[in-house]
C-alpha cells in the first residue's frame, strides 16, 4: 500500500510537469481512445432503433457491467505483471497512470482561451474556448466566454483530475481503468437523448455514483487552491457557495467544484446558455458575485486550479509518509 501511494504521486507529478504529449499519440492510440471503440461496439450492436426502450435499457446494463468487468480484469492482470518487474515496473505504472490525469492539458486549454481572448479578442475566445466546452460560442461576449472557460476548469478537474486519483487510491490500477471506462461510456451514451436515454441510462447513473466523493473532495481542494492564491477569505467562500449553490447546478456532482470556484473568485457562473440553438435555463450558482467575467479571471482560476492539484498531490504525500513510517 506505500508503493501505492507512491505511485500515485509520482503519476501527479508527471503529468503536471509533461502532461499528454501529442507526439506520442500520434504513433498509438490513446487508451481513452481504446475504450470508446469498445463502447461505440457496443452500441452499435446492442443499440440498436428498432428494440423496444425496455430492452435498450437491459442492454445498457449489460453493456456497461461487461466493460467494467472487462476493465477490471485487464488492471488487475496489468497490475500483477509491473508488480513482478520491480523498480521497472513501478516506473511504468506511473506512466500509465498519468496517462489517465488531466491537470496539465486542462490547465493549457483554459489558458489558451485567455490567450485567444488576449491576441485576437472576441474571435480568437470563441475559438479557444468551443475546443472545451459545448455550448454554442457565437453567442458569448468576453464576460461569457471567461465564465465558460471557469465552469469547464473547475467541472473537469473533479472528473479529470480528483476522481481518476481517487479511485486509483482506493483500488490502483483496476480502479483507474473502471472509472476512466465508465467515464468515458457517460460521455458518448449519458445523454438524455431519443436514441441513448434507455441504453446509457446505466452508464450516467453509475457515473454520478463514481464521481459522488471527487465532487465533494474537490470543492475543498478549490477551497485550499483559493486559500493559497487568494486567502483565507476567498478559501471560506468556496466552501460556504459550494455547500449553498451546488444544488443549483443540473448534474449531481459537478455543481460542487463550480460553485467553488464561483465562490473562490466571487463570481457568478452557470445561468441560461445555449447548446445547439437551445438556451438551457438555468439559475446562477453565486448570483450576488460579479458577472463580468474577464480575461485575468481566467488566469486567476487557472492559478486556483495549480494550487488545488498541489494540495492533491500534497494528500498523497502525505499518506505515503504516515504507511511509511507506520
Amino acid at each position: 500500500m506505500t508503493e501505492h501511494f507512491l505511485i500515485l504521486l509520482l503519476a501527479l507529478l508527471l503529468d503536471r510537469i509533461v502532461g499528454d504529449p501529442p507526439a506520442l499519440w500520434r504513433h498509438v492510440p490513446h487508451p481513452v481512445v481504446l475504450f470508446g471503440k469498445a463502447i461505440a461496439f457496443a452500441d452499435t450492436r446492442l443499440n440498436r432503433r428498432a428494440l423496444p426502450p425496455a430492452q435498450r435499457r437491459r442492454n445498457g446494463v449489460i453493456a456497461i457491467a461487461v466493460l467494467l468487468v472487462l476493465s477490471v480484469a485487464f488492471g488487475c492482470g496489468l497490475h500483477l505483471l509491473l508488480a513482478g518487474l520491480g523498480p521497472l515496473g513501478i516506473l511504468i505504472e506511473v506512466a500509465i497512470a498519468a496517462v489517465f490525469f488531466a491537470q496539465k492539458s486542462l490547465s493549457d486549454h483554459v489558458l489558451a482561451v485567455a490567450e485567444g481572448l488576449k491576441r485576437e479578442g472576441l474571435s480568437g475566445g470563441r475559438r479557444a474556448v468551443s475546443m472545451i466546452v459545448g455550448r454554442d460560442p457565437e453567442t458569448l461576449d468576453e464576460a461569457g466566454i471567461s465564465r465558460a472557460a471557469l465552469e469547464s476548469l473547475a467541472e473537469n478537474f473533479s472528473d479529470g483530475v480528483v476522481a481518476p486519483a481517487f479511485w486509483y487510491a482506493a483500488l490502483g490500477l483496476p480502479g483507474l481503468l473502471a472509472y476512466k471506462m465508465l467515464n468515458t461510456a457517460d460521455s458518448m451514451i449519458g445523454h438524455l437523448s431519443e436514441k441513448y436515454a434507455d441504453f446509457g441510462w446505466a452508464a450516467a447513473r453509475l457515473d454520478d455514483l463514481a464521481n459522488w466523493p471527487a465532487a465533494r473532495l474537490s470543492m475543498l481542494l478549490i477551497a485550499a487552491g483559493a486559500w493559497v492564491h487568494r486567502g483565507s477569505a476567498a478559501a471560506r467562500a468556496a466552501i460556504d457557495l459550494g455547500l449553498r449553490d451546488h444544488g443549483l447546478h443540473r448534474s449531481p456532482n459537478s455543481g460542487w467544484p463550480e460553485a467553488a470556484m464561483a465562490g473562490a473568485l466571487d463570481l457568478a457562473l452557470a445561468g441560461p446558455r445555449v447548446y445547439g440553438g437551445v438556451q438551457v435555463r438555468e439559475p446562477m450558482m453565486n448570483a450576488a458575485g460579479r458577472q463580468d467575467a474577464s480575461v485575468f479571471d481566467i488566469e486567476a482560476g487557472v492559478a486556483v486550479f495549480k494550487h488545488a492539484c498541489s494540495a492533491l498531490a500534497a494528500i498523497a504525500l502525505v499518506a505515503f509518509v504516515i504507511l511509511l513510517v507506520v
